[in-house]
């Protein structure tokens, strides 16, 4: 048994894989990583704009649909067709976990996260267009996207909502699920075990962003600043997500979601994203070994995972120390550290990061396709 074998088996947590590649398809990576105990892969803007244009792999594909389509139009076929791959790679897991596991998330285009509407018609196209049970499209946990979630998860269709980095937020994100079941309910589906959702909540940014804070207050992160203030660099992730944590026990319990359950629903877990230390005088699997725990997910760039492998601890830790991460945040918000903004700074530049990977992405496809003609 690997660890993440044991990760899952022993503490219910679901290692996934934060990247795809289209050399791990054809090469048998992924099939490999699976064996070792992979349950998901998730993908985003950048993973696909370092994979097209770090390898000449997806050139031959791209010189045929450019016969027929635009780059933008042949980008997203090119993609596609690695999801499908990877679906079909991890349906094994989807089918042994009786639907519980085994998923590939793709995103929406990084331009619709301040658009409702059209981030609701995009997730459809694609849900529409690969027809798969173990495919969540991605929506961004936005302000416009949460009410998108809301009416997708009562369409049916399973969403894994991406860019969550305040409680707050979170809070919303998981209202909108419950009443995205209900209304699913209320349309006349009696089988709600076929709709799925993770909540994606961002980890590791946290802290740099926190961090980043304290030493402007504390007048100096080299040593000369305060030292009380400097103190608390590198507690706020992990803080935040324990009591994110609490706040779905508590949300996925009680009689609403026990008439939920009772027609099959299955729970939103928690997803930790941006797992990979920053800080490299954190240790490697702070934002690993901090949060294990039950009904839960952790997607890993590889080097995290080969860490977790390695030497990783492999033991619930996700809901142990509730009252010192409650005073952690009680003391980032008495030293001056406004957790609320941190949020909503650290929305903007995850959508705003998508969204220019995306756009030079588009422009390097452009360019070589007016290469080509």
């Amino acid at each position: 048994m690997t660890k993440l074998d044991e990760l899952f088996a022993r503490q219910g947590q679901s290692p996934w894989m934060d990247d795809l590649h289209r050399q791990w398809l054809t090469g048998g990576h992924l099939q490999e990583l699976v064996g070792e105990g992979v349950r998901g892969v998730t993908s985003n803007p950048t993973i696909f704009a370092k994979a097209i244009q770090a390898t000449d792999v997806y050139d031959d594909q791209f010189r045929r649909l450019l016969a027929s389509m635009s780059p933008d139009d042949a980008y997203w076929e090119m993609v596609i067709d690695d999801i499908e791959q990877a679906l079909a790679v991890l349906r094994p897991v989807h089918e042994s976990s009786e639907g519980a596991d085994g998923f590939v998330s793709l995103e929406v285009a990084p331009a619709l996260a301040a658009d409702t509407d059209g981030s609701i018609a995009a997730a459809r196209s694609l849900h529409e267009r690969i027809d798969r049970p173990n495919l969540l499209v991605k929506v961004p946990g936005t302000k416009e996207g949460v009410p998108a979630v809301r009416q997708l998860i009562a369409e049916g269709r399973s969403i894994n909502v991406t860019l969550i980095f305040s409680l707050e937020r979170y809070g919303e994100v998981m209202e909108a699920y419950l009443a995205g079941l209900e209304a699913h309910a209320a349309s006349g589906a009696t089988d709600l075990s076929r709709v799925h959702s993770v909540a994606s909540f961002f980890v590791s940014r946290v802290d740099t962003e926190v961090d980043r804070r304290l030493e402007a207050l504390a007048g100096g992160g080299d040593g000369t600043g305060d030292p009380e203030v400097l103190a608390l660099r590198g507690k706020a992730a992990v803080a935040q997500a324990k009591l994110a944590y609490e706040q779905f026990t508590a949300t996925f319990a009680g009689e609403r979601w026990e008439a939920l359950a009772a027609k099959g629903a299955r729970v939103q877990r928690p997803l930790w994203a941006s797992t990979s230390t920053k800080n490299p005088s954190y240790p490697d699997l702070l934002y690993v070994d901090s949060l294990i725990g039950p009904d839960t997910v952790n997607t890993m760039p590889e080097p995290t995972m080969e860490a977790l492998l390695d030497h990783g601890t492999i033991a619930r830790t996700v809901d142990a120390g509730l009252e010192e991460a409650h005073q952690a945040l009680d003391d980032l918000g008495r030293v001056g550290v406004d957790m609320a903004d941190v949020g909503t700074t650290l929305e903007e530049q995850g959508v705003a990061a998508f969204a220019k990977s995306f756009d030079e992405l588009l422009q390097s496809l452009t360019d070589k396709a007016n290469a080509i003609s």
